[in-house]
């Protein structure tokens, strides 16, 4: 499994500006704001709080992207190589959970 389109599509993108990529701690801010705002989706839909009439629809999908987006300007500003990353932690979570879930009958 690859990441590797992602990044580099987010580093062409953020590349053409001046600024080049926020600051660590302003992507983590970023990132806790597009949290938000999927919990929000997510409460709606699934919630006790449901949207007023007037209120556009929302998208699960698309507040999830917009969370990856972050992620990857995250990783990408900091040199993180997320096909790595993401390897070791499957590693870590297979291994670790091995005997933690009821495995589905095949």
């Amino acid at each position: 499994m690859s990441f590797r389109a992602a990044p580099d599509s987010v580093d062409r993108w953020v590349g053409q500006f001046e600024e080049g990529y926020f600051t660590p701690l302003v992507n983590v801010a970023r990132l806790a704001e597009e949290v938000g705002e999927l919990a929000r989706e997510v409460n709606h839909r699934f919630g006790p709080k449901k949207k007023k009439p007037e209120e556009p629809a929302g998208s699960i999908a698309m507040e999830l992207a917009d969370i990856l987006f972050v992620v990857v300007c995250l990783a990408n500003s900091e040199h993180i190589d997320l096909d790595e990353a993401f390897a070791q932690m499957m590693a870590k979570v297979t291994s670790r959970d091995a005997d933690r879930w009821t495995r589905k009958a095949r």
